[in-house]
């Protein structure tokens, strides 16, 4: 599929009832650049064989452009999973933020891997050339990709098509979240789920839901709840999906954590006891 000049995806439908539960309206794996000269490719999918067979027929349907480098949103499976059969296929380099760098390499051996810089400019086919954007929060090796010509950002994990990303650290993600906006995006392609139209207004919604989650967990606080499990049940509709229960919970003690580290709730550690 076509999304806009320079950008083409292939997605892959993940079944609901099992680990694609986590993607509501599956993955995308984007080539970017001209088919007809040069391409890049954004991520590498699970490590399911017929995950690679579907990226690299689409690649044969785009007509074998020369791949200069498959660049990685960050370290999760369902992110890196088959790439070392994909860059031996495309004989390709890997580029990824300084911090996953050590672990790919080990896993690709040679000198496949080169770690991105915060400032550099990502040449392709055509002219394309792509900013990659530190965007810790989901993961502390998160990058995006914003492609200026098109006024594309590539989200990875940190703003999906489809649902709410999982974060690791809040305060991180909401400054990610910013810097994503300022590029002023007007398609925002994700790692998960359905191209976002109206890219930078999502963004901004994307943080007005944050802000108003850390609004509900203090609410839930303030109302007597003082268990990750009593914040979620107060919090997170009573038919929340068991299969998303757990992600819940980690979505709540982001918050917590954050209004701990900025000193407006206090962290009580559990005490033991010999039992009588």
């Amino acid at each position: 599929m076509q999304i806009t000049d320079h950008v083409y995806s292939t997605h892959i439908a993940e079944d609901p009832n099992t680990y694609g539960a986590m993607h509501p309206g599956g993955t995308q794996i984007y080539f970017v650049g001209d088919p007809a000269d040069r391409m890049v490719m954004i991520d590498s999918g699970e490590p399911y064989r017929h995950w690679r067979h579907q990226i690299l027929e689409y690649w044969e349907e785009l007509g074998n452009p020369a791949i200069d480098a498959i660049l990685i949103t960050h370290g999760h499976g369902d992110h890196i999973g088959g790439l070392d059969r994909l860059q031996e296929a495309f004989a390709c380099p890997v580029r990824c933020h300084p911090k996953l760098a050590p672990r790919l390499q080990h896993i690709l051996g040679g000198n496949s891997v080169s770690a991105l810089s915060a400032r550099e400019v990502i040449q392709t086919g055509a002219g394309v050339t792509l900013r990659p954007l530190f965007t810790p929060g989901h993961e502390e090796d998160h990058v995006c990709y914003f492609l200026r010509p098109d006024r594309v950002l590539f989200s990875g994990d940190n703003l999906l098509g489809n649902s709410s990303s999982s974060v690791r650290n809040l305060k991180q993600y909401m400054n990610s979240l910013s810097r994503m906006a300022r590029t002023r995006p007007v398609v925002v392609c994700p790692g998960h789920g359905n191209t976002i139209v109206r890219g930078e207004q999502r963004i901004q919604q994307q943080i007005a839901h944050r802000q108003g989650r850390e609004d509900q967990v203090i609410a839930a606080l303030a109302g007597g709840a003082t268990t990750v499990g009593e914040i979620v049940g107060a919090v997170y509709p009573r038919n929340l999906r068991t299969s998303l229960r757990d992600a819940a919970g980690r979505n709540v003690r982001t918050h917590l954590e954050k209004l701990r580290v900025e000193g407006r709730i206090r962290e009580q550690e559990s005490t033991y006891t010999l039992a009588e």
